[in-house]
């Protein structure tokens, strides 16, 4: 495998190298850790919009934000 690394790519690659890591652990290792944030990313995704899909989540969350709006609104009372 073979790529051009622009000014942004080499920096960050020193920065592995300083860490130890030979050029190919240096990409292998940042390769994993690009994949294993996406897979996250993608994770929560899923997640967010399963909860926005589901009824009893979205009604628990009009509920807990009107009680925070009345604590709100209390406290602008105080004031």
């Amino acid at each position: 495998m073979q790529a051009r690394l622009d000014e942004r790519s080499e920096q960050d690659l020193a920065v592995l190298r300083n860490e130890g890591h030979s050029d190919s652990d240096a990409i292998r290792l940042a390769l994993h850790e690009a994949a294993e944030l996406r897979r996250r990313k993608s994770a929560l995704r899923l997640e967010a919009e399963a909860a926005a899909a589901d009824p009893d989540d979205l009604a628990e969350a009009r509920r807990v934000r009107a009680e925070l709006d009345a604590i709100a609104a209390a406290w602008d009372d105080v004031e």
